[in-house]
């Protein structure tokens, strides 16, 4: 396992610093604030349409615009879509897009501020062939590729434009392919080829991106990419982003754990958030993923000034050991209790404690629906396994399938305690002996963790480690961290690892409070708080609540679908379809949004189901990655299906495309009546 970190400290934000790159008028890395980008939908040859959607953007407060130039006449037009942004006094700095046409890359490089190529598609060999290449084989492709390469390079050089060698993990090319596998380490391999010959002919302004549809495999590869950069003395600032992400709720979730997660480790300049939506949807969600990030460095400032004036030094995790593999997933072992820990999948737990009493109905919107008429509780794929109802006594048959969490002193009262199970502060917990014989909760803080390492509570001077791994088990224990920290994340990461040191396997929830927060806000902090940890495998399940501002109370179903959400987008638990969407561009041969939600409509219910919906073969098969069926632009009108990686039918007219879609799913023995 490699011990090395990929940010500066685990504990405590710290912007990772990386070199300045000049783009136009706004650069980026270095001290300068964390820039907000994006991309047009509009066709690059209608230049009025691009124009006035870049201005749209643009006032929505987004700092970089990224336009498509798949050939030579997009890129020639770049010039026109330029002019008549100046002239209507907008100088934000323009982006070509470029994949498989190196001459419209070098007439690009010499018009805007920035081009952005993707290794796999550049002159690369995408024909997803499994070749083995002997030495000799990949030098001689290495050099087709240089002499590729280097003509954009030069022209990078002088005229001043800046370059993003942006690998995606769905196009690497059959060369990285056959020598790295389809793996983060892969994707890292092929920027670091493009980026040797940028810097072999002495050019640097250079931006780095890792991007993935799968958010273990982006966050794995950007940790990669840094450890490999500080290996070669490197800093070039990154550019962060979860690909196809698609619509809605869901894309946001899955944008905010990739994307959060790195950001609250200090990692990353620049940021797009890509949904399958109108470009100017995607700014609000990066703007307040970068707003996360201030006040994430306006708590460190202030605990740093705090301990400073009291002449205290700050406890780093960072004097511990890395014990855990942040360059591939592994899930934190732990030992079964109940149905928490060991193989079982992270649970959910709905927070009810703050309600003024709880009835029958309070249950529909976590999951629960109860028919008067019939008398029976029907349980939808995502229902929460546990609720916390704290001091609230329920009057009614609870659905057998659902737990309740009592403060302890209401559970000691219970007359009929089954599926009832009591929460204790862990003071308490050693002193009462009146416990459950099936489950208890503990709330632990990391106070409590310090505390009893000096064995505070611990009457017969018994360690920590040894009173949690001799008594966890019998008193079948089940702990939930708890944190007040604005950069919670690092805290509850730093108790994990504290559990990881003394090899001590108690199942953990990890519990996160927001308070005055606005409905979306929520939901992306809670995504990027929890994805950072679900992600690293470090937890048995989880319990959000949140505050709207004026005390006007929440939205459980929100919270409710928020911890499902981020639950599947870091795939630790499927409970719903997932839809692989690229956010479109002027390359998109059909309506994406229209035709997503389509697709969506009729097949929303196929839980566990990957389905790429595609809008141009530039993001066909290898965008999809892990798909099981993809729905990919081929022409005008026109659609090809895939099954895995795989073309079943070409070139379908889109009206029936849908429907064909749909058998393909029946025939590959995937498909459930709704």
């Amino acid at each position: 396992m490699n011990t090395k970190l990929y940010c500066n400290s685990l504990t405590e934000y710290s912007r990772y610093k990386t070199r300045v790159v000049t783009i136009g008028d706004v650069p980026l890395g270095g001290d300068n604030p964390i820039r907000i980008q994006s991309m047009t939908t509009t066709d690059t040859m209608n230049t009025l349409a691009t124009v006035e959607q870049s201005i749209r953007m643009i006032d929505a407060g987004c700092e970089y615009v990224r336009i498509t130039a798949p050939s030579l006449k997009e890129a020639q037009n770049l010039k026109n879509i330029k002019d008549e942004l100046r002239k209507r006094g907008y100088t934000a700095p323009l982006i070509a897009d470029i994949h498989f046409t190196p001459n419209a890359a070098e007439l690009a490089a010499r018009l805007v501020e920035k081009v952005r190529v993707n290794p796999g598609n550049y002159a690369d060999k995408k024909k997803f062939e499994t070749i083995e290449y002997s030495d000799y084989e990949y030098e001689a492709e290495m050099e087709r590729i240089r002499e590729r390469f280097t003509p954009l390079v030069k022209i990078c050089k002088e005229y001043g434009t800046a370059m993003r060698i942006g690998t995606n993990h769905g196009s690497l090319s059959d060369r990285i392919l056959g020598r790295y596998g389809d793996t983060p380490l892969g994707m890292v391999e092929s920027a670091l080829e493009f980026l040797r010959i940028c810097e072999d002919s002495k050019y640097y302004n250079i931006v780095l991106s890792m991007k993935a549809s799968n958010t273990q495999v982006m966050v794995q590869a950007y940790r990669l990419l840094i450890l490999k950069m500080q290996e070669l003395g490197m800093n070039y600032p990154l550019h962060l982003g979860v690909t196809e992400a698609g619509d809605g709720e869901d894309g946001r979730i899955k944008s905010a754990v990739g994307i959060g997660a790195l950001l609250e480790d200090g990692i990353g300049d620049t940021i797009r958030v890509s949904l399958t939506e109108d470009p100017e949807f995607e700014i609000p969600v990066a703007k307040a993923l970068v707003r996360r990030v201030e006040s994430l460095k306006l708590e460190s400032a202030k605990l740093a000034d705090s301990q400073k004036s009291k002449n205290l030094s700050n406890p780093k995790l960072d004097k511990l050991k890395l014990n855990y593999n942040p360059y591939e997933y592994k899930r934190r072992e732990t030992d079964e209790i109940a149905n928490f820990g060991g193989h079982n999948v992270p649970r959910v737990i709905a927070d009810y404690s703050q309600r003024d009493g709880i009835e029958a109905a309070s249950l529909f919107s976590v999951g629960y629906q109860y028919s008067v008429p019939t008398d029976k509780w029907t349980i939808t794929e995502q229902a929460c396994d546990y609720v916390y109802v704290g001091d609230n006594v329920t009057r009614f048959e609870i659905p057998g399938t659902l737990g309740l969490i009592y403060n302890r002193r209401v559970w000691e009262s219970l007359s009929n305690q089954s599926e009832c199970y009591p929460l204790f502060t862990f003071e308490d917990f050693n002193k009462i002996k009146v416990r459950s014989d099936k489950l208890n909760f503990v709330t632990v803080t990391i106070d409590d963790i310090l505390q009893l390492y000096h064995n505070i509570y611990s009457k017969k001077d018994i360690p920590f480690e040894e009173i949690l791994n001799h008594e966890y088990k019998r008193c079948k224990l089940v702990l939930i961290f708890e944190t007040s920290k604005e950069h919670g994340m690092a805290e509850q990461r730093r108790m994990f690892m504290e559990l990881q040191k003394r090899k001590i396997n108690v199942p953990v929830i990890i519990k996160r409070n927001y308070k005055k927060m606005k409905d979306e806000d929520f939901q992306l902090y809670a995504a990027a708080d929890m994805g950072a940890l679900l992600l690293d495998g470090f937890a048995d399940g989880v319990m959000l609540s949140y505050q709207r501002p004026q005390n006007k109370g929440c939205d459980q179903r929100l919270i409710n679908s928020t911890s499902f959400g981020l639950l599947q987008a870091t795939r630790m638990r499927i409970s719903k379809t997932e839809y692989i969407s690229c956010p479109s561009c002027g390359r998109t041969l059909f309506d994406l949004q229209e035709t997503t939600a389509k697709i969506r409509e009729r097949t929303d219910h196929l839980k566990g189901v990957k389905i790429g919906i595609m809008g141009c073969i530039v993001n066909g098969p290898g965008e999809m990655a892990d798909a099981d069926y993809g729905y990919v632009g081929t022409g005008p009108g026109k659609i090809t299906l895939y099954q895995g990686k795989q073309v079943v039918e070409r070139n379908i007219d889109e009206d029936k495309a849908v429907d064909s879609l749909i058998s393909l799913i029946k025939k590959g023995g995937d498909w459930v009546d709704a």
